[in-house]
């Protein structure tokens, strides 16, 4: 190579060198100084682009794994909630079993008050955990954790919607029952006495209920007298003073749900209401009622059956139950009386369960039984001296009424404890689905964690310096950089050697 003062090529290969050097240097202390292999796209695009797709995918489950622990935490709370109602549950089957036993001596309306109260407190909480009808949670809730390949395989459905995941006393199908005595209203009654601000009979007004009876021991007309006093009677002080006087009877009065009165027992019975004295009268005008607890059937034309003189009218019919057959036959030896035929027809019905009794309007017959029953008149023959009437009032089978369950004094009870058994059933499922959601957010929870590592791992292993390697570089730089200075050093003295020989 030839010698030349204008152009330093070996000073120029070490500057080059040099800046080679430093820059491998600066990159080497940018790796270590910040953890990373890749400070920018220009230190690997690709790699850089893997590495943030994890990042991304690391962020997303970060955030849905706060999603999924917010969604255990509500489903806890309404765990919680469902529990508490499991509670109430359990209370009001107790009050229901307490008023569906026909011995319970108390008062049924104390018991239906705490009843009616827990059913509103079920509401009440329902609303609070937001799983009543129509609630916050009483939809489909989706929780989005993330991690999956698409929207679907990323969310984590709890499905609690629709009346059925609901646990509001309406949901649960206990919203209308009642413990309440039950019975039976007089007929065209429409006074209220559950109304507070009416005293009745007051102004010493009294008024009078008979009742044809049969306990058991023959048949029995009782009459109970009410009378206000100066200040009137209450609505519960009318039902305990006509308690207190059919107690001996198995009869109970009671309020019923249209906050009229109402008479209920096993006892086969009916009632007629006279007119009050005066004003505020415990019915509306008079009335009558059959104990409708009872399967029943009532004559409407016994008064002329042994009407007149002459030949008595004669009548065969069969009544059937489960016990068996029992043929009555109705003639002017054992039927020319009210009296003497409700006599005829209790002794031939003993044993059966069924029982005769006057009916209310005093003049015809009641046929009564706690189970079912039926009648065929096989014959009839009317009086010559006037008699035209019958029991029944025409041949062939007779329509037999059946007994409401609600007329009995523990027939709402008894409904109750089946509608609870159900709602207990349905509680259950919701509480199952409600712990099914919470351990899949669990289960969900635990597969992002296990994500969240692996694609933190996987960036790492993408983006992350190799501290030793990169330390072992950064020594190898700062050498070269040395060297290269030191070489630069002399390759700027070489044309120096020029001189000696311009010196010549």
């Amino acid at each position: 190579m030839s010698l030349s003062i204008q152009t330093n090529v070996a000073s120029l290969v070490a500057q080059n060198n040099i800046r080679a050097n430093g820059a491998f240097q600066s990159t080497t202390i940018q790796k270590l100084s910040s953890g990373y292999r890749i400070n920018s796209s220009a230190d690997d695009a690709a790699g850089l682009a893997v590495a943030n797709k994890y990042r991304g995918d690391t962020a997303e489950l970060t955030q849905g794994v706060l999603n999924a622990n917010n969604g255990v935490a509500a489903l806890q709370i309404v765990d919680g909630g469902l529990n508490n109602v499991s509670n109430i549950l359990d209370r009001l089957r107790t009050l229901a079993t307490e008023s569906a036993s026909a011995t319970f001596s108390g008062d049924r309306g104390t018991l239906n008050t705490e009843y009616q109260g827990l059913l509103t407190e079920i509401n009440r909480q329902a609303a609070n955990v937001k799983l009543n009808t129509g609630g916050v949670y009483n939809t489909n809730l989706v929780t989005y954790v993330g991690g999956g390949s698409n929207a679907a395989n990323a969310q984590v459905s709890v499905d609690l919607s629709g009346a059925n995941n609901a646990i509001d006393s309406t949901a649960l199908g206990i919203a209308t029952t009642s413990i309440a005595g039950g019975g039976t209203s007089v007929s065209g009654n429409s006074v209220r006495l559950d109304n507070s601000a009416t005293a009745f009979l007051a102004g010493s007004n009294t008024q009078a209920f008979t009742f044809h009876l049969n306990t058991g021991t023959g048949n029995q007309d009782v009459t109970v007298t009410l009378s206000g006093g100066s200040n009137g009677l209450s609505g519960t002080q009318v039902i305990s003073n006509l308690n207190d006087s059919l107690q001996a009877y198995g009869i109970t009065a009671s309020i019923g749900s249209a906050g009229t009165l109402q008479f209920g027992g096993a006892t086969a019975f009916t009632v007629s209401a006279a007119a009050a004295s005066g004003g505020n009268g415990i019915t509306t005008g008079t009335g009558t009622a059959v104990n409708s607890a009872n399967y029943n059937i009532t004559s409407g034309t016994f008064a002329a059956f042994a009407a007149g003189g002459g030949t008595a009218a004669t009548e065969n019919f069969t009544v059937q139950n489960a016990g068996g057959s029992y043929n009555v036959a109705l003639n002017s030896a054992n039927a020319d009386t009210l009296a003497n035929t409700l006599t005829t027809l209790n002794t031939v019905l003993a044993n059966s369960g069924i029982t005769a009794v006057k009916a209310a309007n005093g003049t015809d017959i009641s046929l009564q039984s706690t189970s079912s029953f039926s009648i065929n008149e096989t014959a009839f023959t009317a009086g010559s001296g006037g008699g035209t009437g019958s029991v029944f009032g025409a041949v062939g089978a007779q329509a037999v009424t059946a007994a409401s369950s609600s007329a009995s004094n523990s027939g709402n009870a008894l409904a109750a404890l089946n509608s609870l058994q159900t709602a207990v059933t349905n509680l259950g499922l919701v509480q199952g689905k409600v712990g099914a959601g919470v351990n899949k957010l669990n289960y969900a929870v635990n597969l992002a964690q296990s994500q969240i590592t692996n694609y933190s791992a996987a960036q790492a292993g993408i983006r992350d310096a190799d501290v030793a390697s990169e330390a072992a570089n950064l020594t190898k730089a700062q050498v070269l950089q040395q060297a290269s200075i030191a070489a630069l050093a002399q390759a700027n003295s070489a044309p120096q050697a020029v001189l000696a020989l311009l010196r010549g």
